[in-house]
């Protein structure tokens, strides 16, 4: 199975967007997206997302530029299990430095991409949540937006239904609702996002 879908999603909390084309295969996901919001301040983000077969990430590269500034982060996870973080910053801005520490991240599966609802796709797709209906704790690399700074997120997800899951950042316990369509991609992430095409 391979198919190329397009996805687009808006903000409800607050003003963003974000377009996504998305190669779906049996056992893994190609996706190059972007994303624009406003807060901190207005932004325009750019990425590309790789995962190996079993839907685990092999590489996360994301660029993100506003007013003066710009940023690059590249994440690379081996096969072993062990991260690679590479990251870069120009001009000037408040935010905190991107990246982060890789032995930080070991363990990590997944990337969790802030503000973008494509992410909670892949460990829902790769343990066949929504059909099983298990609890499940996962280990996160988590890419803060838009200033890129990495860490370690522990996240819970609880299906409640054969389409909807409840997401529970554990380290924070924000928790939000997450309904997911036919294809496992995000259609609405309650109070926050919707897919609108």
């Amino acid at each position: 199975m391979r198919e190329h879908k397009v996805a687009v999603w808006r903000g409800l909390a607050e003003w963003r967007a974000e377009y996504v084309d998305v190669w779906l295969h049996a056992d893994r996901v190609l996706a190059r997206g972007t994303q624009i919001g406003i807060q901190p301040e207005p932004y325009r983000l750019q990425y590309a997302l790789d995962t190996a077969p079993g839907f685990a990430t092999a590489r996360l590269t994301v660029d993100a530029a506003g007013a003066g500034w710009s940023r690059r982060l590249d994440l690379v996870r081996a096969p072993d299990g062990t991260w690679q973080v590479s990251a870069d910053a120009a001009g000037t801005t408040d935010m905190p430095p991107p990246g982060g520490e890789p032995a930080a991240l070991a363990g990590a599966v997944d990337c969790d991409l802030a503000s973008s609802a494509l992410f909670n796709s892949l460990p829902v797709l790769r343990e066949h949540l929504l059909e099983h209906r298990t609890p499940m704790d996962f280990e996160m690399t988590w890419v803060s937006v838009p200033d890129l700074a990495v860490r370690r997120s522990p996240q819970r997800y609880v299906p409640l239904s054969h389409e909807r899951v409840r997401f529970i950042a554990l380290d924070t316990d924000f928790r939000a609702n997450v309904h997911f369509g036919p294809d496992g991609l995000v259609t609405l992430y309650e109070d926050f996002l919707e897919r609108v095409a």
